[in-house]
């Protein structure tokens, strides 16, 4: 697990230029977070829905490939339940509900550092045939 940690904190820029730290991977499982700074605010000044996204998404990639295949988003959804702003630190945690030969789905909460609910994230992904390293 730990060289698709290292895989994916290395490969997916947007998530690095974003800020998120992947923190753990497990097989059908990512955890990661994000010091929410005011570059992730919106006009508002609470946290931008697409950062929220984006450390959702992150963990929804990390754990659907986690097994070593390669596994691409064909749907997701997401509902914003609550909000928070700059100095606080965001969560999502990637758990698998559905897993078969072609497909699978994971279903992400992102809360806060009090652990209260921000965000719920349902993803749905094709599973390739390729490895996503090589061997």
């Amino acid at each position: 697990m730990e060289k698709i940690k290292e895989f994916i904190s290395q490969q997916d820029r947007f998530a690095r230029l974003v800020g998120i730290e992947l923190l753990e991977v497990k097989e059908g499982y990512a955890k990661a977070k994000l010091a929410v700074n005011e570059h992730h605010l919106n006009g508002v000044d609470i946290v931008h829905g697409g950062a929220t996204f984006a450390l959702a998404d992150l963990v929804f990639a990390a754990a659907s490939n986690s097994y070593g295949t390669v596994a691409v988003g064909i749907n997701v959804s997401i509902t914003y339940l609550k909000s928070t702003g700059q100095g606080s630190t965001i969560y999502a945690e990637a758990k698998e509900v559905g897993l078969n030969s072609k497909l699978a789905t994971y279903l992400v909460n992102v809360t806060d550092e009090n652990d209260e609910l921000l965000a719920v994230f349902q993803g749905t992904v094709y599973r390739k045939k390729e490895q996503l390293l090589p061997e």
